[in-house]
């Protein structure tokens, strides 16, 4: 069984930027996060395989960054210009393709 534990979240302003960090208790192939805003059903975001390869939702494209160290087990997610609809949970996953194993959840707030 893997843990994964997040950091990182919190309120940020509309175009502001925060990273979040997961760090797994093992090695695990694929990586991502997921989110879930109120009412609305859980999206990936990102993940990223232990090869680098990585994929990302469309809203994200050009905005958010996947990366992630292999001898720390950590995935990062670099998060820029950040609006209001980026307002949601972030759930750290890891698994071979789907999601296995689940972090807690990190709150992410954009507002003024």
């Amino acid at each position: 069984q893997v843990q994964l534990v997040e950091s990182g979240g919190g309120l940020v302003q509309p175009g502001g930027s925060l990273i979040l960090s997961c760090a797994a208790s093992g090695r695990v192939f694929r990586l991502g996060w997921y989110r879930q805003a109120p009412g609305k059903q859980r999206e990936l975001v990102a993940s990223i395989t232990s090869s680098g390869n990585t994929n990302y939702a469309d809203s994200v494209k050009g905005r958010f960054t996947i990366s992630r160290d292999n001898a720390k087990n950590t995935v990062y997610l670099q998060m820029n210009s950040l609006n209001a609809e980026d307002t949601a949970v972030y759930y750290c996953y890891g698994g071979a393709i789907g999601p296995t194993y689940w972090g807690q959840g990190t709150q992410v707030t954009v507002s003024s």
